[in-house]
């Protein structure tokens, strides 16, 4: 039907008759080759189970593996909520970067204004490191004081230290920052998570930042396992109830606004294996500490990491535009693994998500896409795959009807869309 409206079709034209042949040869060549390409990238299952498999309270809850990314559990992942105190990782995070780039030194000291005592000390009756008002305090203390100790103070000293006030550090470190690691929906208003509108994540976007943190910053993170931390002759111990209830856990964050409720991001390596969790909303400190050693133990307890795919393996195809080839081979240098159950219930599927056609010329390595996996109706993992081989530019007729196929897919799929 859409070919009608093309305006090279003329009637009784034999240039128009050769163009439509070969037009309607482009479109059954593509749409077959498309097919293969479904087939190829579709070609990990499992048996069909019930999605679930955990029974938890918390309005929002998520539960990963750090090595692949897997999320093991998920309830409410997406929702945006007040993230309390758990929003000092990302000002930890800033400063971590901060300190690895060069741009500032831990040996470095910010005074503790008259704003961050009033605001996030003594005075002001919430988590605070108990930092003297008008004091120098160096950029490594500060950040014990924030992550051991959860210190309000410690958090508004160093966003006025690296950036002048809290707004611009908001705006300019965290925010920017946030969307540099792919946090798209995350918001910031202030440096620690205190009551405020603009202040906004999601248990996914948390467990993101967490996995990060852990990662690439393995020295820092060690921070967040010490369990105590004194400074001005006070001494305080970590919030984290993880430590000292559950083995291997050594991170990351409590929190607690009205807004918000009760939240914790905790993290515990157990037999080789690394989970996040990452839970918000509810009503009890207590509830909060139960329900992630809960969902933690139900992780180790219930999954295990599993190969999909060998490093440098061709996991599929992308199509070409304008090529030597029609299509380009795609690998992951490293392993794809996803955590399934022991059980061997899971059902997965992989797919192959890409920008495409892929125009040429592409070089080996270049990243293509990226392969997602589903268990059941939720992505489990994803991962980026590249181009396993060079593709060269290919000649002026390749790249004609390479073009004359993209112009009629093109119809056709707008068509559709109308439909």
């Amino acid at each position: 039907m859409a070919l009608t409206s093309l305006p090279f079709r003329q009637p009784g034209s034999t240039i128009g008759r050769l163009l439509r042949c070969l037009i309607a040869g482009i479109v059954l060549a593509a749409v077959a080759w498309g097919g293969m390409l479904q087939a190829a990238n579709q070609s990990v299952q499992g048996v069909r189970k019930e999605e679930g498999g955990f029974d938890g309270d918390a309005p929002t809850a998520i539960l990963t593996e750090a090595s692949s990314g897997s999320v093991l559990f998920e309830k409410n992942a997406d929702e945006l909520r007040a993230p309390s105190s758990m929003m000092k990782l990302m000002t930890a995070e800033v400063v971590f970067h901060a300190v690895k780039q060069g741009d500032i030194k831990l040996t470095d000291e910010y005074r503790i204004s008259e704003n961050a005592w009033r605001r996030g000390g003594a005075p002001a009756g919430g988590s605070t490191m108990f930092a003297a008002l008008n004091s120098k305090v160096s950029v490594d203390d500060l950040l014990h004081g924030a992550i051991i100790q959860s210190g309000n103070d410690s958090c508004i000293a160093l966003a006025e230290g690296m950036a002048g006030n809290e707004r611009i550090f908001a705006a300019d470190f965290l925010t920017k920052r946030a969307r540099e690691l792919g946090l798209t929906r995350s918001t910031f208003a202030n440096s620690n998570g205190l009551p405020d509108p603009g202040n906004k994540m999601t248990v996914r976007e948390l467990s993101i930042l967490a996995r990060y943190i852990i990662q690439t910053y393995p020295d820092f993170y060690k921070l967040f396992g010490e369990k105590e931390f004194t400074w001005n002759k006070i001494r305080q111990q970590n919030r984290n109830p993880l430590l000292n209830a559950l083995e291997g856990a050594d991170g990351l964050k409590t929190g607690y606004t009205k807004e918000g409720g009760y939240g914790m991001v905790g993290s515990a390596v157990q037999n080789g294996t690394r989970l996040i969790v990452v839970v918000n909303g509810l009503e009890d400190p207590e509830d909060r500490a139960t329900e992630a050693k809960k969902m933690l133990e139900w992780g180790f307890r219930n999954f295990e990491t599993r190969i999909l795919f060998e490093a440098n393996q061709t996991l599929g195809y992308a199509r070409v535009f304008g090529g030597e080839s029609r299509s380009v081979k795609l690998s992951s240098p490293e392993p794809v693994k996803v955590m399934v159950q022991k059980s061997g219930g899971d059902r997965l599927i992989a797919r192959i998500v890409y920008s495409g056609p892929v125009r040429a010329p592409i070089e080996a390595g270049q990243r293509i896409g990226v392969v997602k996996v589903w268990r059941g109706g939720r992505v489990a993992m994803e991962t980026p795959v590249y181009a396993a081989e060079s593709i060269g530019t290919g000649s002026t007729m390749r790249r004609a009807i390479d073009g004359v196929s993209e112009l009629v897919i093109g119809v056709f799929r707008a068509g559709a869309e109308k439909l």
